[in-house]
Formats: C-alpha cells, structure tokens, sequence
C-alpha cells in the first residue's frame, strides 16, 4: 500500500472539511438574493439553511456507523462526489425546489465525512502533540468554512451574478476530490469499534448535558447568523459593506477559537459558562443598539470572537464527555449542533415575519439562555465525577488549538 505524508493528508482533509462546511454555511450570504431569484420570502429562502442543517441531525448518528467499517478513502471520494455533482447543478437550479433538493442530498454526507476526518487527523502523527496538531489543522479548516464563504458568495452574488457566486462551493469540493484521487492511499478500518461500545456513550448523563449545550448555544449562533446578511441589510449597509462586514465576523470568528484554546485550557468550567453569558449581553445590545451603524459594526466583530469560542468550547464539552468512542461522538456534536441551527434558523425566521429583520436577533435571546442551562447541568454531572475535569484532553478539545464544530 503506498504512503501519504502525514502534512499532506491532513491537508486534503483540511481541505474537503472546508470545502463541506463552506457548503453548509457559505449559502447565508445569498438568502436575500435567493429570495429575491427564486420569488420565496425570506424565511422561506432561509430553508436552504435549516433544511441542510435538519439532514445532517438525521445523518450525524446513523451515517458514521454504517460506514465504519468501510475504507476511509471510499468514505472520501463518495462524500466529495456527491457533493462536487449536487453543487454543480445548484448553480444553474432552474427552480427553488431543485435548488433546495441540491442542498438537501449531499447533507446526508457531511456528517460521514467530516466525522471520519476528524477521526482520521486525530490519529495521525507519531506524537500525542502532533496528533493534537493534526487535529485542530482540520478544525481550522471547519471553522474557516463556516465563516468564510458567506461574505465572498455575497459579494459575488452583488457584483457579478448568483450562478458565480455558487460556483466556488464546487469548485473547492472538486479539488478535494481530485486531490484526494490523486494521493490518498486505500485506508481500510482496521479497529472498528462495536455499534454497542458506541452507542453506550447515552449512558452518561454528562454526555447528554454536553450534546444539549451544544445545540441550544448554536441555535441562537447560527439561527441569527443564517439571516445575518438580512440583518446588517436593515441596517442599512450596502451591499458591498454587508460582505465586509461579514468577512470581518469570520476572521473574528476564527480567532476567537485561539482565544478559547487558551481559556479552556486554563479555566475550562469559567469558559463554558461565560461564553453563552457573553452571548447573551451582545445579542441584547445587537437589538438595542443595532440601527446605529457603527455600534452596530463594532458589536458586530466582538460578536465574531464570542461565537468562535462558544464553538470551541461546545465541541471541548463533547469531546470531554466521551472520549472512548471520539468517531461516535463527533457525528453526535454534528447532530446536535445541526439540530441547533434547525431550530435557530426557523425560531429566527419567525421573528422576522412577525416584526421584520432586526427582530431576528431576539430568536437567539432565549437559545443562549437555554444553553447556559445546560451548561450548568453539564458541570453539576462534572462534580458528580461521571468525568473527572482533569483529565487529560482528548484531541479535537486540544486547548492549545482546538477550533469549531
């Protein structure tokens, strides 16, 4: 069997993890312009979103265990072929409902992928350390996909046209497609993990606080960011300021996961209750402050840094909760945070309808305090010692560079 360079492999993986998520996430730049091609309201428009996001909550537990014992290469090519074909075709949709099927189909493979990516990067190296390393390289590469195809598919969609600015989630799906085909050796599973030894992470109370945390905290992020380019809309930005200011929130996004690699690595439970707490006080100054542009700017990009460590810190709750079934658990976090955005997006949307776009920030008030519920709950099956706090991480919660779901 040929090799592959650890570098070069965590590379590839870097790069179909971004090219997945900037899929899943990079379409909120273009809702107001979809509503606007298609003739669907909004709200509706924004099912692009929920829609994707609802599928991998369905996939995140089933897809990795049907698939785990099947050759991680094949995983790759199948996931990034069904993805590079259904982005294809989304840029020349000829109507809502095709466009929505295109988004819909390959989000039943995203879980499949990036679980088996994190999984692969996690065991890849001869260290703990460069594990460690391997593993918030493809992090990074999660979290950038997030954040950062929404302003440049916003930007192209107001400067050129919407089928251009559909293109570049194909073509990044594409490379990693090639390049995978290209150097990828056959990986065949060779340790499988049993569906029980799996499942019986359900067991833990602590498990089941983390996966709540999580989802409820990415509600509220991501219910308001699905409508952000909306939002920023009614403010009044232009276009052009609209995609600035959402590049602007993902660099902030991502260095807010440096931010809580360090405090999650120094005061772990201090982190996980002051990030949804954070939240709260911003989105409640978002509304309140939100129609004066530069407050609304500035709150803005602070906002940026509190989401990139509540992301961090709601994969280091999972991570910590089961680390004896890390494959099983990643699929669950993508579940759960999915499930989040699902809700988000439709608990925001209706806050939309019922008093326009500035009122969207309101749906993520009553996730954030949600979350902090659980958080608490988390740290009370914490003290309870179902997993002693000091215990060493396992690798995706690295706290010297762990990033987003």
């Amino acid at each position: 069997m040929k090799q592959i360079d650890s570098r070069l492999l965590v590379f590839i993986l870097t790069i179909g993890v971004f090219g997945i998520l900037n899929t899943e996430m990079g379409v909120v730049g273009l809702i107001p312009y979809v509503a606007a091609r298609y003739g669907v309201s909004v709200p509706d428009a924004g099912l692009l979103v929920s829609g994707f996001a609802l599928v991998v909550a369905v996939a995140g537990p089933t897809m990795p265990l049907l698939f785990s014992c099947v050759n991680r290469k094949a995983v790759m090519l199948l996931a990034l072929g069904v993805f590079s074909a259904c982005n294809l075709f989304a840029t020349v949709a000829p109507s809502f409902e095709l466009l929505l099927a295109a988004r819909v189909i390959p989000a039943a493979f995203h879980p499949l992928y990036v679980s088996m990516a994190m999984a692969v990067a996690q065991q890849t190296g001869d260290t703990a350390a460069e594990r460690a390393r391997n593993s918030a390289r493809v992090f990074v590469g999660v979290s950038a996909g997030m954040v950062v195809g929404a302003p440049i598919a916003g930007m192209l969609a107001s400067s050129v046209a919407f089928p251009v600015a559909m293109a570049p989630f194909a073509i990044v799906t594409i490379v990693a497609l090639a390049l995978t085909i290209a150097f990828v050796p056959s990986m065949p599973v060779e340790h499988a993990l049993s569906y029980g030894r799996q499942l019986a992470v359900f067991k833990k109370p602590l498990f089941i606080a983390s996966l709540l945390a999580a989802a409820a905290i990415n509600a509220g992020m991501f219910g308001f960011y699905s409508f952000l380019s909306d939002y920023l809309g009614s403010a009044g930005f232009a276009a052009a300021a609209v995609s600035a200011l959402l590049f602007a929130y993902g660099v902030a996004n991502i260095s807010g996961n440096a931010v809580a690699g360090r405090a999650l690595g120094a005061v772990p439970a201090r982190t996980m209750v002051v990030a949804p707490i954070v939240l709260l006080a911003l989105y409640v100054l978002l509304f309140a402050l939100g129609a004066w542009q530069l407050a609304c700017a500035a709150l803005l990009i602070v906002l940026g840094v509190a989401v990139g460590v509540a992301n961090t810190t709601d994969q280091y709750m999972v991570g910590r909760s089961a680390p004896e079934a890390p494959d099983f658990a990643n699929g669950m976090f993508l579940t759960a945070t999915n499930l989040g955005t699902t809700v988000g997006t439709t608990l925001c949307g209706g806050f939309i309808a019922a008093g326009g776009a500035p009122a969207s920030v309101l749906g993520a008030l009553p996730c954030a305090a949600l979350g902090l519920i659980f958080v608490a709950w988390r740290l009370r099956e914490q003290r309870r010692g179902d997993l002693d706090g000091r215990t060493a991480a396992v690798p995706e919660a690295d706290p010297a560079g762990a990033s987003a779901r």
